[in-house]
Parts: structure tokens; C-alpha cells; sequence
């Protein structure tokens, strides 16, 4: 069985029935890994519209694109008003939102979706949906990694590709990255909280460093596993001879948020909602309002992607 069937077989998993059947198909050609999808996932998806997410589930036409032979670039490429990648059921990873402090996307300001601080409806697939009714993944997806044999502890899982073509993997990656018989552990962030507290009064939120804001974190090299794009080199199943790959982990940043490689422009976003209407008010200037961190999206362009949690 090639791996596009696998894949074809996947996405034929049941989703609720209020939500068209999920349809994907990953092919190769011509040097290209090609997945369209209609963007609706092979697993239980969370109820949508919610609480905090008044967004309904909606079919897409998606084709992505990525290169069978990636390349690192010279200099990391931020995500900007992209997708980060694409799972084997065609759902698009997406780890950055557009709530901005002061519904500023100028402030430099903006929250994160999985800070367990602001509630913007994220399910059990640590996934959402945007206004056009797109899913897309902002962490691991449990309901896939179930669907793909579940966490196991002796095998690494391949999740997706990346824009540039990198693959990406669930957490767990080789102790050793250049020995396949090596334990698998999880890999560890090497971002951390900053020390202090933010600039105040018209500059920023103010108060302490406590994860509320992607920019709450700063990159210490070394201090993990993984790089400033969530990824290092080492084995796989799919590559035993080594290659770049992402880590989508429980510790921020989650995922990449910037590419090793050259991006396709397939993965760009075309158009886009307003921002978000922002979580509860923070501080003396108020709550933010949602889009991708600083150099992840223009500063006038942000999509929403939920109401103002309930206070």
C-alpha cells in the first residue's frame, strides 16, 4: 500500500455528522508532495460554535504544496500570514492568533491561545475555527495522534509536513538524534518565561512575564532539545539517514513559528476576517484583541478568530 493511500484511508474516519465527511488525499509529483483536503479532520472534533468561539465548521478547498527535497535556508523565515504546515489529514497548523493588547496590532502585543489564561474555545485537539469556518490545529492533535496508533512510546509519529517541507513529528524524538536505537523522550522547548514585568502605561500591558503574550517568552539556545523553530536534525522513521524536522510539544512555542527552509506560497492565507473582539482586560490599557506574534502576520491584517471570552 503506497503512502497516499494510507493517507486516502485516514481521512475516511467519522467526525460528527452535523459536519460534511472529512476528504483528503496526499500525492507525489513531479517533486512535490501535494495534499488537498476540504480541511475537515478524520477524528471527533470539539463543539463549534461555543462559548468562546462563535465559528461553525465549514468545508475549505485547500491545496498545499511542499518540496520532497527541503532545504535549509540561510536565515529562519517567519510565518507571516500563512499556514505553518499541513497534517496527513489535510488540517492546517496554525500556531499564532490575532488578539492583540488595545486591539493594537501595532503594539507588538498579542495573546496566545494556549496560555490557559484566555479562553478562545480551543477543543481537545488543542484546535478552533476562524470565521470562514476553517479548523486548524494550535497544538498537538490528540484526536490525529490517536487515529495514527495513539502516543507511542517506541516509535516517533510523523503529523505533517511544514511549508518548506520539513516533516513534523509529535513530541517524542530520539535521546540520541543520530542513533534510531536511542530511547524516545520528549522533547524539550528552549524558550522560557522572561524575568520581570512589561513595559506599562502606553508602551505595554504591564504586569509580570506570565505567558499571556507570545512575547511574555524569549529563545535561550541550548537550553532544550529543539532550535529557535521548534525542530533539530536527527533520524526518523521516514528519513533513518537524518533530516531537519519540526517537534509539536506542550511547551511553547508548541510548534514552529518560523521555517528552516523555503516556504511555499501555497500555505499563504488568502483575504481574512476582522480581529478578534479581544480576551478580558488586562491591566490599567486593556485586553488584547488576535492575530500572529510580531513578524508572524502585517500589522493590518490579523484574522479573528473569537468573541471576548466570558469574564
Amino acid at each position: 500500500m503506497n503512502r497516499t493511500t494510507i493517507f486516502l484511508w485516514l481521512c475516511a474516519g467519522p467526525v460528527f455528522s452535523q459536519t460534511p465527511p472529512a476528504e483528503a488525499t496526499v500525492r507525489e509529483q513531479a517533486g512535490w508532495r501535494i495534499v488537498t483536503s476540504n480541511g475537515i479532520a478524520n477524528h471527533v472534533m470539539g463543539a463549534f460554535p461555543n462559548p468562546h468561539n462563535p465559528n461553525a465548521i465549514a468545508p475549505q478547498k485547500y491545496e498545499f504544496r511542499v518540496t520532497l527535497k527541503p532545504q535549509v535556508a540561510a536565515q529562519p523565515t517567519r510565518a507571516e500570514r500563512a499556514f505553518f504546515g499541513v497534517a496527513v489529514n489535510g488540517v492546517p497548523f496554525e500556531p499564532g492568533t490575532a488578539e492583540f493588547w488595545q486591539r493594537d496590532p501595532r503594539s507588538g502585543w498579542v495573546a496566545e491561545a494556549k496560555s490557559g489564561q484566555v479562553d478562545l474555545g480551543l477543543d481537545q485537539n488543542d484546535a478552533h475555527v476562524q470565521p470562514n469556518g476553517a479548523y486548524h490545529y494550535h497544538g498537538l492533535p490528540t484526536g490525529l495522534i490517536q487515529n495514527l496508533g495513539g502516543d507511542a512510546v517506541d516509535k516517533m509519529q510523523l503529523l505533517g509536513w511544514a511549508a518548506d517541507g520539513f516533516p513534523i513529528y509529535a513530541s517524542r524524538a530520539h535521546q540520541d538524534a543520530k542513533d534510531a536505537t536511542s530511547p524516545l523522550v520528549k522533547m524539550r522547548s528552549s524558550y522560557r518565561l522572561k524575568a520581570g514585568e512589561r513595559p506599562g502605561g502606553n508602551d505595554g500591558p504591564g504586569g509580570a512575564y506570565d505567558g499571556y503574550y507570545t512575547q511574555d517568552y524569549e529563545y535561550v539556545a541550548g537550553l532544550g532539545d529543539l532550535d529557535e523553530c521548534h525542530g533539530r536534525y536527527g533520524v526518523t522513521p521516514e528519513y533513518p539517514a537524518g533530516i531537519y524536522h519540526y517537534c509539536i510539544t506542550d511547551e511553547f512555542p508548541y510548534m514552529g513559528r518560523q521555517w528552516k527552509g523555503s516556504p511555499d506560497k501555497s500555505f499563504q492565507k488568502q483575504g481574512g476576517g476582522p480581529p478578534g473582539g479581544g480576551p478580558p482586560r488586562r491591566g490599567r490599557r486593556g485586553g488584547p484583541g488576535f492575530g500572529p506574534p510580531p513578524g508572524m502576520g502585517p500589522p493590518g491584517g490579523p484574522r479573528g478568530e473569537g468573541p471576548p471570552p466570558r469574564p
